[in-house]
């Protein structure tokens, strides 16, 4: 009787753990058909000892500006006034369906909306250039997401930062620093990522021309949504970076980690008919042409406007003589 229920109990185990691995595998294969397989590309890649990072023609990455590699991260700007830091991939990319993780760190001795300006991930044409956009250049070629951690538009109280958002320029749209960029920007979530005890990490993904955007900012180790945006139209040969900037307001902006993979994504032969080379970065649901931020005329306009005003003057001022002139010639005629 022992011998029997064994038996059926060791039959009963065998059974059961071949139901839990097939179980296992059915809920793999089907996590696959959402999740596309993954390689990391370690050419685009920084971590530590971010030894491929420097200034040898031989490194992958490049500093710039106050950028300094630390131990345990790149710190792009410490916490003082006025610094500008950046580091570029020498690479162009050309990779079509891809993910980003970025683990970051941004802290320092300001009190809240006392600390200043954030930093930014780019993907853009333009590489290694200062600028006013979280330190980099304006009407930038390509794609920005920006971890604002100051408002500067105080009108508008819907925002909470930290402020995550993104925009695609296309050379020709300005960010406005002033209004946080909220005439061009994707949209975005808030994040409590400043002078946290945890980690803080985002995903950016790009895949079949739609962008998402995930963070995982709680320390609970799980991504959540943020932004998603169909419709993104991105060309290769572009250049990954990371900068940051302080000005009046400062904080530490650390970079500990960049790690970009390549996603293996299927596409049907209908859809590899279509496909089109894209040369300027779009967004599908912009139809209305975004505005343009006018920031003024340069030295050169403001001297030929100021020559054509004068030579205007010059010229209403002989008029007038002469008119009064002739007025008084036909004034003398009729007295004699």
């Amino acid at each position: 009787f022992l011998l029997i229920i064994t038996v059926f109990s060791g039959r009963a185990g065998v059974c059961l753990a071949l139901a839990v691995f097939l179980a296992a595998v059915e809920r793999s294969c089907g996590n696959n058909a959402y999740e596309p397989e993954e390689f990391l590309k370690r050419e685009y890649s920084l971590t530590k000892p971010y030894q491929g990072l420097g200034s040898s023609t031989t490194s992958h990455w490049e500093l710039m500006g106050n950028a300094m590699i630390m131990p345990e991260h790149v710190r792009l700007t410490p916490d003082l006034q006025s610094r500008q830091g950046a580091v570029w991939s020498r690479l162009p990319f050309y990779v079509r369906d891809w993910e980003i993780q970025v683990h970051f760190k941004i802290h320092g001795q300001g009190k809240k909306n006392l600390n200043g300006d954030g930093l930014a991930l780019w993907l853009t044409k333009e590489r290694m250039q200062i600028g006013p956009v979280f330190g980099n250049i304006n009407y930038f070629t390509g794609l920005g997401i920006f971890v604002d951690t100051y408002p500067n538009e105080d009108k508008h109280q819907e925002r909470s930062f930290p402020f995550i958002s993104a925009m695609v320029g296309n050379g020709s749209v300005a960010y406005d620093h002033d209004r946080d960029g909220r005439n061009v920007d994707l949209g975005g979530c808030s994040a409590s990522v400043r002078n946290v005890d945890y980690d803080t990490f985002l995903l950016i993904r790009y895949i079949r021309n739609t962008l998402t955007i995930m963070m995982d900012v709680e320390g609970k180790q799980e991504w959540k949504d943020c932004l998603e945006v169909p419709g993104v139209h991105m060309p290769q040969g572009y250049f990954f970076g990371a900068s940051s900037v302080t000005g009046d307001l400062s904080d530490n902006h650390d970079l500990i980690s960049f790690k970009l993979f390549e996603l293996a994504v299927e596409r049907t032969l209908e859809e590899l008919e279509n496909e089109e080379e894209v040369l300027i970065p779009s967004v599908d649901y912009r139809d209305i042409p975004v505005e343009v931020v006018d920031e003024g005329m340069g030295v050169l306009s403001i001297f030929f406007l100021f020559i054509f005003s004068v030579v205007g003057l010059v010229l209403l001022i002989v008029a007038l003589l002469l008119i009064h002139q002739r007025w008084k010639d036909r004034s003398r005629k009729r007295f004699y």
